[in-house]
């Protein structure tokens, strides 16, 4: 296929671009500033606050477009970005996939919840549940519309884990924001770059998919191991979420402190997916060996 990709240099992006090209699908970045990259690169220009660049890009020749930029902070900006990019999509059959974040499912106890569970976003995905909706429901309209809700990423040094190293480097001990009974689902980078693949290949157009490898990691224990990491000796003590929000700001904070233990039995079942990189413990463990 020949996928366009939104956000294909970001931490996401780049390990997804690198799995569709190895398995031999042609990519062609949408950039803001085609002179950020390589003058020879294939790469498109546009912009989400630019919905016209947008809609031009999609041109007939591309079979896929791949949402991973990140979104505006505004609900209107977001919508009339996915609008122009369905608009040539629209009655073709390809197809269009959203990333949109587990956050979106709120707090959810301790038993696994699913897909098919109901929406309470934390106040940073606020409207997120809606552009999810606005991207399904193009698939009554001839789109291969499927999203995509990642858990909290990490490997290569990246994410909120490595973020984590570099706390406990800087304050001197692992720390977590909140509680230290709360979980978080958990998927590796690379892992989940395949999940992409395999839903741009297989999913059936209006699905909904969660990229979860691990339920439900302790942060106390990510923290800990962050504190190896950084050259400590395995502390992690709590972050009060008032003093993580002076510092992060609310609703980064509130959602740091947020316990979810999520399910992704539609990607399993469904698509055959099988994470199979080191969990998210070991891979900073051994980083910290290293």
């Amino acid at each position: 296929m020949k996928v366009l990709v939104l956000g294909a240099t970001g931490y996401i992006g780049s390990a997804v671009v690198a799995r569709l090209t190895q398995e031999g699908h042609e990519v062609v970045p949408l950039v803001r500033d085609a002179l950020a990259l390589a003058p020879d690169a294939p790469v498109k220009v546009g912009d989400l606050t630019d919905p016209e660049s947008l809609r031009a890009a999609v041109t007939d020749d591309v079979d896929a477009v791949v949402n991973l930029a990140p979104p505006t902070g505004e609900e209107a900006v977001d919508a009339a970005a996915l609008d122009a990019l369905l608009a040539p999509l629209r009655g073709t059959g390809r197809a269009l996939l959203y990333t949109s974040g587990v956050w979106v499912l709120g707090a959810t106890g301790d038993a696994p919840v699913g897909e098919e569970a109901a929406t309470d976003p934390v106040a940073l995905v606020g409207y997120r549940p809606r552009i999810e909706r606005q991207v399904l429901d193009a698939a009554g309209d001839g789109v291969r519309a499927l999203v995509v809700r990642p858990g909290i990423v990490y490997g290569q040094g990246g994410g909120i884990p490595g973020m984590m190293t570099g706390w406990a480097r800087e304050h001197g001990t692992g720390r977590y924001v909140g509680s230290a009974t709360t979980r978080w689902p958990m998927v590796h980078v690379d892992d989940l770059a395949e999940l992409y693949v395999l839903a741009l290949t297989k999913a059936e157009a209006g699905a909904l998919l969660h990229g979860v490898a691990d339920e439900a990691v302790p942060v106390a224990a990510l923290a800990a191991v962050a504190d190896l990491a950084a050259g400590g000796t395995g502390r992690a003590e709590s972050w009060p979420q008032e003093q993580a929000a002076e510092a992060l700001g609310a609703p980064f904070a509130e959602a740091l402190a947020l316990h979810q233990v999520v399910s992704a039995r539609r990607s399993f079942e469904n698509l055959g997916w099988r994470p199979s990189r080191p969990h998210v413990l070991t891979e900073l463990a051994a980083g910290t060996r290293a």
